[in-house]
Formats: C-alpha cells, structure tokens, sequence
C-alpha cells in the first residue's frame, strides 16, 4: 500500500481544521453530526480540540454495499441524531466523492430544522464531483484513487490505519 497522507501530516491538518471550526462557530450552540462510519476517527481527533460547548450527532448515510467502489442508493438512517431544531451544524464526512451523499444529507438536515448547516469533509476527491458542492472546511485535495485509513475501508477493513494509502488493486 502506498501512503498518501501520513499520520503527522493528517495530525496537523486535523489541528489547524479545528482551529477554523472554532472561529466559524464562536457564540453559537452547533451540534456536529459525523456521518457513519467513515468519520469517527476523524470526529474523535477534531471535537477533542474544539475548546467550545457542542453537541454530538451521528447519521448514517450510505450507497456503497460490501466491496463496492461505485454508489447505489442511498439510505439515510438519523435515530442517532439529538435535537437539531434551530442549532447550527457542521456536517462532518469523511470524503466528497461524487457530492451526491453530501448534497441529499444537507437537504435532510435543513428538513429537520436546523438553523445552518456548514459541511466539513476530510478529503475531496478530485475529478469524481458529479454534484457541484463547495464544502465549508475541507481537509485535503486527493487524486482519483481508492483510499483506506483513518476512517475510510474497503469491505469495512483498514478504517483502523493511522494513515492514509492507496489501495493495491
């Protein structure tokens, strides 16, 4: 496996990332909501160095089945959601692919009553965008590859690297 981003390389990033949240969210009650399964280890390292009062949500949103690296249909499950009437959220993904995930999970969010809805991803996929969409904090830029790591598997194994790699095909 190639490594794309390294532990320190993600662990900085991480931290500068919090520091933009922290800003944007300053004064406001927000609630993060981290999409299953790919975001935990990225909302783990991010919340636990935003120094302000929030809450955390979770939803479960996905199109990709087993080994699959090209989306179906999407289902949206959001028992795990607190009461996100009138708060601000900040979305947190782990990766923007074809923005059709993000754009349909939005949509859901604003449904439900939420004040704002702010988007973060972990990584942005170059060249696979089929949804215009412009994330508000974006952690880094990757080419077009299958990428395990930090969150992100393949048949939900590898989440548990501490870094980023390419897959072997």
């Amino acid at each position: 496996m190639n490594v794309l981003l390294t532990a320190d390389q993600i662990r900085d990033r991480v931290h500068a990332l919090a520091a933009e949240v922290r800003d944007a969210y300053v004064g406001k009650p927000f609630t993060v909501v981290g999409v299953l399964t790919g975001s935990l280890v990225f909302l783990a390292d991010l919340i636990r160095q935003i120094d302000l009062p929030l809450q955390i949500g979770l939803i479960a949103a996905s199109s990709y089945r087993g080994t699959a690296t090209s989306p179906g249909e999407l289902t949206i499950k959001d028992d795990l959601l607190p009461d996100i009437r009138g708060r601000h959220l900040l979305l947190l993904d782990d990766i923007l692919d074809t923005g059709q995930t993000v754009t349909r999970l939005v949509e859901h969010l604003r449904d439900r009553g939420a004040a704002s809805v702010r988007v973060c991803v972990f990584l942005r996929k170059t060249g696979r965008q089929r949804i215009p969409f412009e994330p508000d904090f974006c952690g880094f830029t990757i080419p077009d590859a299958f990428v395990v790591g930090y969150g992100l598997d393949y048949n939900d194994e590898y989440r548990h690297l501490p870094y980023i790699g390419i897959l072997a095909e």
